[in-house]
């Protein structure tokens, strides 16, 4: 069993507007604070797009030289099985998972995911008891299917996602229809997320759900586009299209993605990755990005979150937890992140709040997303590290 923890580091960047982290137990005390003032909004609307994976889960109790030690023996006796490992079936895709951890928290979501007629079904079972609204779902041949395998690597609990996203390849804007269209109008948020698995339309999807929110809506926009290493010979459009307009309101990226990006955008990015910490360069990356994108960025890591501007940048611990599960950590945090915005929380309780609903989830023996009355219980006791 691993264990997570986020450290407290001070802020680097010079100017009139920088806003410091308070201390780790001080972030804590003002989201409870918060937490016991506000009350869920009835009437959030967020829409998520667009997918669903159903996901094996494959945990391993070992690590990557041990497992690798494992395959190559059982390869040289012309195959055989590794037993006693165990493995879970689940809910999974970035707007799924997303979707679900809002709901808990009470907003109403409305997903437009594409998936084959058996994945309705699941997602009928995962998300109807939350009141998810699943009339945009539209169905097609194939259904997404990813095993995640869970192991251990220089002492931290990774994950390796192994794909096939099915009939989501293909989903693009002309498959909108006039309803979808309307709901993008009228959404609260509208979040697009796994730029990668749309891997024909998936530039030209975040483009234009996010300019009918923007120029025909009033909701904001939120874009994590996960991992896009597999389709990086299309990363400097997208960059180009999407994240260079002012179409992207909340940018949220791991410190893998904010490296990507940012080396992208600037040769100094290439020249942190050597001379900086993992740490580090992550938040060097996020300024990098927040100096040439319109977009607030919204960094995720395994040792702390950061929001940061041009102006000005916080950033504050997460939660020393046992770690569970990783995969669908990020998605759990950004449902934190969006709801935190949504109720108007400051930057510092904002980041609170999303390091919270992933730390609930992450250390939760049932994968279970915290509701509101779970998470000011969890905030109430929960223990974070400061360095």
């Amino acid at each position: 069993m691993g264990v997570i923890f986020y450290s407290l580091n001070s802020l680097l960047l010079a100017g009139d507007s920088v806003l410091r982290a308070t201390s780790s137990s001080k972030c804590t005390e003002d989201l409870l604070s918060s937490l016991g003032r506000h009350k869920p909004p009835r009437d959030l609307s967020v829409v998520v797009l667009p997918d669903f994976f159903l996901d094996c889960l494959v945990t391993y109790e070992g690590d990557v030289k041990r497992l690798c030690r494992a395959i190559i023996k059982v390869a040289k006796h012309k195959g055989g099985g590794l037993h006693g490992i165990k493995q879970t079936i689940s809910r999974g895709g970035n707007a799924a998972n997303t979707a679900a951890a809002l709901a808990a928290l009470g907003a109403k979501v409305h997903p437009i995911i594409e998936t084959s007629s058996l994945g309705l079904q699941l997602l009928e079972f995962y998300l109807k008891p939350l009141k998810v609204d699943l009339s945009h779902v539209k169905t097609c041949s194939g259904v997404a299917l990813t095993t995640a395998l869970e192991l251990i690597h220089q002492g931290e609990r990774v994950n390796v996602m192994m794909s096939d996203p099915g009939s989501l390849t293909e989903f693009g804007p002309a498959d909108f229809t006039s309803r979808d269209i309307q709901l993008l109008r009228e959404a609260d948020y509208v979040c697009v997320f796994n730029w990668a698995a749309t891997r024909r339309w998936g530039t030209k999807l975040a483009e234009n759900a996010f300019n009918i929110a923007k120029k025909e809506g009033k909701g904001k926009t939120y874009y994590d586009t996960s991992d896009p290493s597999s389709k990086k010979e299309n990363i400097p459009e997208l960059v180009k299209r999407v994240l260079s307009s002012d179409v992207v309101d909340i940018f949220s990226v791991n410190e893998n993605e904010a490296f990507c990006y940012a080396s992208q955008l600037s040769k100094e990015a290439n020249s942190n990755r050597t001379a900086e910490k993992p740490g580090e360069m992550a938040k060097e990356s996020a300024r990098i990005l927040a100096t040439k994108l319109s977009a607030r960025i919204d960094l995720h890591t395994t040792d702390f979150a950061g929001s940061f501007t041009n102006q000005n940048e916080v950033i504050v611990p997460t939660f020393e937890v046992p770690v569970l599960r990783v995969t669908g950590a990020g998605d759990a945090w950004n449902a934190g992140n969006i709801f935190g915005d949504a109720i108007g929380l400051p930057d510092s309780q904002r980041l609170t709040l999303a390091n919270a609903v992933a730390a609930h989830y992450i250390s939760s023996p049932t994968a279970e997303h915290p509701t509101w009355p779970k998470l000011s219980e969890f905030c109430s006791t929960a223990v974070t590290k400061n360095t």
